[in-house]
């Protein structure tokens, strides 16, 4: 039996017609993904089911008693946040007839025997118990933890809180409410890894009907037992996963074109009867085949949507300049905010003790929200100052960046405007170039204050590549990009020479992009966070996680082997991380390798893991060895006695670790599977 059936809706806009007449529904326990390009309808078809909308033509049913709720992109301007003491109190409140009945019951048990010996309290008692009324505040706190809002904000105002922040406590007091049918748009936006893994789980869970429109497409598989298309103002119904609808779709689509074909080639030859029978006058014969052209089923082959273009070379200056070996080096860098106005003290978000990109690493900075993911990638591209030791770009980098938090203002006033002022090139040669990025016709004309969430993307983008670069530090580049857009950028990064850094909470594109990870652990009041490398792809490193891998235990693991002891607690103090900080340190002590306890056999995982990462030093080690020794040999350098200095007391740390890389990959050959 359906609980939510939409008969053929139809809306518009002015002259522009959005949903044309659609007709689906769905059956309790059903979980269905809303997919389609940006602007295709999803948020007001969502609108429309959720009774926010009003259709223009057809009619949307629910079944009775049946309860609906709706999150919005724009759940944060919610009033009812404002009004909620707290956070906590908030959210609970989303179980209302839970918070009513607990009232009732607790007003009849203090009104004395009597009335709890009543039909009414009992009846009242059994719906409580239902609805898990028991342990409402067990859920209220599960929801807010897995959805990442920390207990220090529980009781905090909701409107203290950020966009993105009101938007998970709007979720969370979503879940607690349960309602029968859960219309759900772009839910994963503000989440990180962990709470969009809780958030999978949790609607695993539900047995009600759940409607969600998202571009996550890990999400959509985790969660999607049906998929409903939008595209040409029509929708169509596909059963399975999103990875099982793409297979759908695309044999769906080449059987029409093939359709297509076939009945165009039947109308031609009708039309070629036609035209002969005319010039040979029989028109008898003329007539029949004018009704079997009228009578021919016409199929139109699927339209092919444009799509996102990415140029491997910039519109400036043809492809990226190649650099050298080693492309980013961070060693001792804390990274943060220093003294301001209102802020007397410095504030250090995330300290390195040691992370290095060589040319052509595709690297994903993952981590939970605000661990200092941004606040890394702002401080390599030299937007932040540090606070401690300095990060190193390779010989000829080219670094382009892409920030996460978007500029407000463009300059000029149009799109046109916008690239023509970044790069001093004819209207010709620009309107190609936008072009690629979807700026068509008259979109170049658009004034930038009236563009879309994805369409200022797809501008930052195009202004991205205004001049090749051999190094792109990229935060969120997927955010408000449709799936299209999504998969067209996967490609081109995949095809791209240049080294990548990539800050991204979309599974997808780190898992098709990145082959190794920065992985960022958000510090504590005392501390600020840690950040290490992990070699391997982002599923490989979410099963080291659950096998127990942490950033703490990485970092121990890397300073007994490159330095042969434990670093403090205080954060990255080995010899390594303090090169070319101080120019008065003293020489590197050698360190005597322990010969390593006998051990039994790695599993296969394992020391591969541990392999590739003892690798990865040697790389790096030598690389810096070979680049100190050619700094070593220039002579203006001879009379430069501090810089002499300095290289020569790094290079003995080089060295002293390179033993350490050494011995540390002998020691895993002994313990090599068998």
């Amino acid at each position: 039996m359906s609980v939510l059936r939409l008969d053929a809706v139809r809306r518009e806009v002015g002259d522009f017609l959005i949903l044309d007449s659609i007709s689906a529904s769905i059956a309790h326990g059903e979980r269905v993904g809303l997919v389609g390009p940006n602007g295709a309808g999803k948020t007001t078809l969502l609108r429309i089911a959720a009774g926010r909308d009003q259709p223009d033509a057809g009619r949307v049913r629910v079944a009775k008693g049946v309860r609906v709720g709706m999150l919005g992109q724009e759940s944060n301007l919610d009033p009812s946040l404002a009004g909620a003491r707290d956070v906590r109190h908030l959210v609970r409140s989303g179980a209302q007839e839970v918070e009513a009945l607990e009232e009732s019951l607790a007003e009849q048990e203090a009104a004395g025997a009597a009335a709890v010996e009543s039909a009414d309290y009992a009846a009242a008692r059994e719906r409580f118990e239902a609805l898990d009324g028991y342990h409402l505040d067990q859920r209220v706190e599960e929801a807010l933890s897995g959805l990442g809002i920390p207990s220090g904000d529980w009781l905090r105002p909701s409107l203290e809180l950020s966009g993105g922040e009101q938007t998970r406590v709007a979720l969370a007091r979503l879940l607690v409410a349960d309602p029968e049918v859960l219309l759900l748009d772009e839910p994963t936006n503000h989440l990180d890894v962990g709470a969009m893994e809780w958030l999978e789980v949790a609607l695993g869970r539900r047995p009600g009907v759940l409607l969600v429109a998202s571009h996550d497409r890990a999400f959509l598989d985790a969660v999607a037992t049906r998929i409903w298309e939008l595209r040409d103002r029509r929708l169509e119904h596909f059963r399975g996963a999103y990875s099982v609808y793409l297979l759908q779709r695309e044999e769906r689509d080449a059987r029409q074109r093939k359709d297509a074909e076939v009945s165009a080639g039947a109308a031609a030859r009708e039309q070629e009867l036609i035209q002969r029978y005319r010039s040979h006058r029989k028109f008898s014969k003329m007539h029949e085949h004018e009704r079997r052209l009228e009578q021919l089923e016409r199929v139109e082959a699927p339209k092919r949507a444009p799509r996102l273009a990415l140029p491997v070379t910039g519109l400036l200056g043809g492809g990226p300049a190649r650099s050298g070996d080693m492309v980013v080096s961070l060693e001792g860098v804390v990274a943060g905010f220093g003294p301001s106005l209102h802020r007397p003290g410095r504030v250090p978000i995330v300290e390195v003790a040691r992370l290095a990109a060589s040319r052509g690493d595709r690297i994903g900075i993952v981590g939970p929200n605000g661990a200092g993911k941004t606040t890394l990638l702002r401080t390599i591209a030299g937007e932040l100052a540090p606070l401690d030791g300095f990060p190193r770009l390779g010989a000829n980098v080219q670094a382009a960046h892409l920030a996460q938090i978007r500029r407000q203002a463009f300059p000029g006033t149009t799109v046109l405007d916008a690239m023509l002022e970044a790069a001093r090139v004819d209207m010709g040669p620009a309107r190609s170039y936008l072009a690629r990025f979807l700026f068509r016709g008259e979109d170049v004309f658009k004034p930038v204050s009236e563009l879309s969430g994805g369409e200022r993307s797809r501008l930052e983008l195009a202004l991205l590549g205004v001049t090749a670069a051999n190094l792109l530090l990229l935060d969120e580049p997927t955010n408000h990009l449709d799936i299209p857009a999504r998969e067209a950028l996967e490609s081109f990064l995949r095809e791209s020479e240049a080294t990548l850094l990539i800050v991204s909470h979309d599974r997808r594109l780190l898992e098709s992009v990145c082959d190794r990870l920065w992985v960022v652990q958000p510090g504590t009041d005392e501390r600020p966070g840690r950040a290490a490398a992990f070699e391997g792809s982002y599923r490989e490193w979410r099963g080291a996680v659950a096998e127990g891998w942490t950033v703490d235990r990485e970092l121990e693991l890397q300073a007994r082997r490159l330095d042969g002891r434990r670093p403090s607690s205080t954060g990255p103090s080995t010899k390594a991380s303090t090169a070319g900080r101080s120019s008065a340190r003293p020489a590197a002590q050698p360190v005597r390798p322990s010969k390593p306890p006998r051990a039994g056999p790695l599993s296969k995982d394992a020391y591969r893991r541990q392999v590739s990462a003892v690798e990865g030093d040697l790389t790096r080690l030598g690389l810096r060895k070979s680049q100190l020794e050619l700094s070593l040999s220039q002579d203006p350098l001879v009379a430069n006695y501090v810089e002499l200095r300095r290289l020569t007391s790094e290079l003995a740390d080089v060295d002293a670790a390179l033993s350490q890389a050494e011995e540390a990959w002998l020691a895993l050959e002994e313990r090599a599977p068998r």
